[in-house]
């Protein structure tokens, strides 16, 4: 979403985006515990596949764009999750 309104904003001829993202756990380098439940690091692979006759620079600078997206910024920070059961 963020790259297609940055794009409409910019008049940029993107026809489409496909985003392939995999997700694994890897141990750290210098692993110390690496045989504990924590001890693994998630690590998220994302490839963007842009379509439309977009120049190699229009092509860089979406790919930066990505990257400023308010969900990557999120992914990117340390996440607290809490979770409660909501009464009827």
């Amino acid at each position: 979403m963020t790259l297609r309104m940055y794009a409409n904003r910019k008049k940029l001829p993107l026809d489409g985006v496909k985003v392939t993202l995999r997700h694994s756990r890897h141990h750290g380098e210098d692993c110390e515990h690496c045989d504990e439940d924590n001890a693994k690091v998630e690590v998220m692979s994302r490839e963007i596949e842009l379509f439309g006759d977009l120049t190699d620079g229009e092509r860089q600078r979406l790919l930066e764009i990505a990257d400023k997206c308010p969900v990557h910024k999120t992914l990117e920070g340390k996440i607290v999750i809490t979770t409660a059961l909501k009464e009827k």
